[in-house]
């Protein structure tokens, strides 16, 4: 790994070495640990700086995701493309895709990468027939291949394309849609003002639905933050994104209510995203959200239709996938008790603002993702088993 340049004055340059140097250290120690020490890797990749670098990448997302890397499958072949019902969408997607790549990568070497990613989608898509190909898929697969490579970015995608991903790659935007509507329950949650003013704009969630099914991959420019993005989520719960999504609008909350209260407007305006976020503190704050305010507290008022199936309800903590080697396919109902009662639910969902307000500043102490972040790491385990909904039919 490359050292960093000794700073030109002050300590400060001196302290965020000693700081990486001890990660490192630490991310290391967790690998070479037997077990494996999943759970550090995971506090890892959601902590400040996320996994640092992409050979720290190439070894950490494999046991994220639970891909065993000695045992990786055969580079797929160009025999894939024939008679392909995907091949000339992805095509056309991957063509477009240019500035997805380095900027200055000479046109020979983005062209054999954009073949070689055309292969890892069409191979995936030929292995999991249940999975539907859709526009953006292809802005997630090029992060990991421009990271590890090809063979391993094979394995890493078909396993996340069967997890974190599988409700996008559905026949139909049903379950997309779903995920899209816990967006204004958790602006709600924090800043009623905010909700309200989009509300009365009747702007809806779609300008958010790149950033959830590209994981942002597609409307940042710079590399650096997709893949410390990309830490963050492999890390978490497949639900992470909406509350990434959600502290972004949250963000810009003076910029909303400044806006004409218009459809339009605000959609123009939140649809623009900007380039020079405050990722770790965003990071650090979807994280405490998620803690103070999880999926199944949420679940009724995203609920838009019964019996929806998303992958997000039946999510195991990857801990355990990496223990037993195979992915979670468990089938659920939708409610332990289907809606118990409606007072129950009531209790839950209408919880005074005051109350929340006061737990919000508490836990926005937390801005080192310290303590919250310990709490993402077991959010599976915690909140996936209450949160019982079917995954496939």
């Amino acid at each position: 790994m490359a050292r960093r340049s000794p700073p030109r004055c002050g300590g400060g340059g001196h302290d965020f070495d000693a700081k990486k140097k001890r990660k490192v250290a630490e991310i290391y120690q967790a690998l070479n640990s037997d077990p494996i020490d999943v759970a550090t890797l995971r506090r890892m990749a959601i902590s400040e700086g996320g996994l640092l670098t992409d050979e720290i990448r190439c070894k950490v997302w494999p046991k994220l995701l639970s891909v065993n890397t000695e045992d990786l499958p055969p580079l797929p072949g160009k025999e894939l493309r024939e008679d392909n019902k995907d091949y000339q969408q992805v095509l056309l997607d991957v063509r477009r895709s240019l500035r997805r790549f380095p900027p200055g990568m000479p046109d020979d070497q983005r062209e054999g990468l954009q073949e070689e990613l055309i292969d890892i989608i069409l191979h995936v898509l030929k292995r999991n027939p249940q999975l539907h190909y859709y526009q953006g898929y292809h802005d997630i697969v090029v992060t990991f291949l421009l990271v590890v490579g090809d063979r391993l970015a094979t394995a890493l995608v078909e396993k996340l394309s069967t997890h974190h991903l599988r409700d996008f790659m559905d026949p139909t935007m049903d379950n997309t849609k779903h995920i899209l509507n816990y967006l204004m329950p958790i602006i709600d949650q924090v800043n009623p003002k905010v909700h309200d003013f989009m509300q009365s704009a009747e702007v809806g969630t779609i300008f958010a639905l790149s950033w959830l099914i590209t994981w942002f991959g597609h409307v940042l420019s710079d590399f650096r933050h997709v893949v410390r993005l990309y830490d963050f989520f492999l890390a978490c719960h497949p639900l992470m994104p909406i509350y990434f999504a959600a502290v972004i609008v949250l963000y810009r909350e003076q910029e909303v209510l400044d806006c004409e209260c218009d459809m339009a407007s605000v959609h123009h305006l939140l649809s623009q995203i900007p380039q020079d976020l405050p990722y770790e503190t965003l990071i650090s704050r979807a994280g405490d959200l998620f803690v103070q305010f999880p999926p199944s507290e949420l679940a009724r008022e995203a609920a838009q239709q019964q019996a929806e199936r998303t992958a997000a309800s039946t999510f195991k903590d990857f801990e355990l996938a990496s223990v037993q080697q195979r992915p979670d396919t468990v089938l659920r109902q939708r409610f332990r008790e289907r809606l118990r009662t409606e007072e129950r639910t009531e209790s839950i969902l209408a919880k005074p603002r005051t109350n929340r307000f006061v737990k919000l500043a508490v836990m926005g102490l937390t801005v080192a993702l310290g303590a919250a972040a310990l709490a993402v790491v077991k959010s599976a385990l915690e909140w996936a088993p209450k949160f019982e909904l079917q995954i496939f039919p």
